[in-house]
C-alpha cells in the first residue's frame, strides 16, 4: 500500500508590517495615479489636492478595507479603488478640520497644514474637490455589479454626511468647553470618526465574495468597535505624545477645552476602556476563523500606536 500523498503546507502569510508597508505603498501609488495631474488647469488647485492627500498619514483606512478584503476574498484592483474613495474623503475632512473656522490647526501630517501652505479659499476647494473624487472613483463603470456598487456609494455617502463624519464635527465644534457624558461623547464620536471608519470596514468586504447575514452582523460590531477604540487611542496620545511624534499640534484638544475620553474618565480609566474595545473588537471577529488575521493584527496596531 502506497504512502498518503503529502499535502505541502501553505506558504506563511508576510509578515504583518511587510503587509502594511505594502498595502499604503498600492495605495499612495493608486492615489497619485487618480489625482489630477499637478499641472493640470487649474494648476494650484490640483497642486494643493496632491499636497492634501499624497506622502503622509497612517493609511489606517486604507488598511482596513484591505483587511476585511480578505475575508471576502475581494480582488485587489477592486480594494485599490475602494480604498482611495475613503482616503479621499478622510484627507479632505482633515483639510476642512484644520482651518481656522474649525479647529484652527497649522500643523497636519508632520507639514504646514493645507490652509497655511496655500490659502484658506484654495483649502475649501481642495476639500470639495477630494469629496468629489472619491464618488467619481466608486461610480467607476468597471468598479462591479451595480446593486453592490449602489451600495457602497450609499454606505460612503451616509458616513460623510450629516448622519456621519461632518455631524460628528458639527456636535464636536458645539461641544467646546462643555462637559458631554460616556453616552454623549461615544455618539459624537461614533459618527465624527466612527463612520468612517465603519465605512472602510464594510466597504472592503463588499468589494467580494457575498458574507451571510450573520458574518456582516459580526463584522459591523466590529467596525463600530474598532472605530470607536482609534478615538479613545487618539485622545490619549493627544495628552500623551508629542508633537513631533504624532505630526499634528499635541495637547490641542485641552488647550482648546474639547471634551474627550481623557478629561471624562481620566487617563488610566481611558486606557482601560481601551482595552476593553479591543476585546470586543476581536470577539466579533470570532466567526471568521483565520480570514480574520490581518483585521486582528491591525486592531493590535491601532492599540498600540504612538502616533
Amino acid at each position: 500500500m502506497s504512502a498518503p500523498t503529502q499535502v505541502p503546507p501553505a506558504p506563511a502569510a508576510p509578515a504583518f508590517a511587510d503587509w502594511m508597508r505594502r498595502v499604503q505603498a498600492e495605495v499612495e501609488a493608486a492615489l497619485a495615479r487618480h489625482l489630477p495631474p499637478a499641472e493640470a488647469i487649474p494648476a494650484r488647485l490640483h497642486q494643493a489636492m496632491r499636497y492634501a492627500s499624497l506622502n503622509g498619514g497612517k493609511r489606517i483606512r486604507p488598511l482596513l478595507v484591505f483587511a476585511a478584503g480578505e475575508l471576502t476574498a475581494a480582488p485587489a484592483e477592486r480594494l485599490q479603488i475602494a480604498a482611495c474613495a475613503v482616503e479621499l474623503i478622510h484627507s479632505y475632512s482633515l483639510v476642512h478640520d484644520d482651518l481656522p473656522a474649525m479647529d484652527d490647526d497649522v500643523l497636519r501630517r508632520g507639514r504646514p497644514t493645507c490652509h497655511v501652505e496655500f490659502d484658506e479659499a484654495t483649502a475649501l476647494l481642495v476639500g470639495d474637490s477630494l469629496q468629489a473624487l472619491a464618488f467619481e472613483l466608486l461610480a467607476r463603470k468597471d468598479f462591479g455589479e451595480q446593486g453592490r456598487q449602489l451600495e457602497m456609494l450609499r454606505l460612503l455617502a451616509r458616513a460623510s454626511g450629516s448622519c456621519g463624519m461632518a455631524g460628528g464635527q458639527s456636535i464636536d465644534l458645539e461641544a467646546v468647553g462643555k462637559s458631554l457624558n460616556q453616552p454623549e461623547l461615544e455618539l459624537m464620536h461614533a459618527l465624527k470618526t466612527g463612520a468612517l471608519i465603519r465605512a472602510a470596514v464594510l466597504l472592503g468586504a463588499l468589494c467580494g465574495a457575498a458574507l451571510s447575514t450573520g458574518e456582516s452582523a459580526a463584522l459591523d460590531r466590529f467596525a463600530k468597535r474598532a472605530g470607536l477604540l482609534f478615538q479613545v487611542v487618539d485622545d490619549i496620545l493627544d495628552c500623551t505624545a508629542s508633537t513631533a511624534t504624532l505630526g499634528k499640534t499635541a495637547g490641542k484638544d485641552a488647550a482648546a477645552e474639547k471634551p474627550t475620553y481623557v478629561s471624562l474618565l481620566g487617563l488610566e480609566r481611558a486606557r482601560e476602556f481601551a482595552d476593553d474595545l479591543r476585546k470586543q473588537a476581536l470577539e466579533a471577529l470570532a466567526p471568521f476563523g483565520e480570514r480574520r488575521q490581518r483585521l486582528v493584527e491591525l486592531t493590535g496596531f491601532i492599540t498600540q500606536r504612538k502616533f
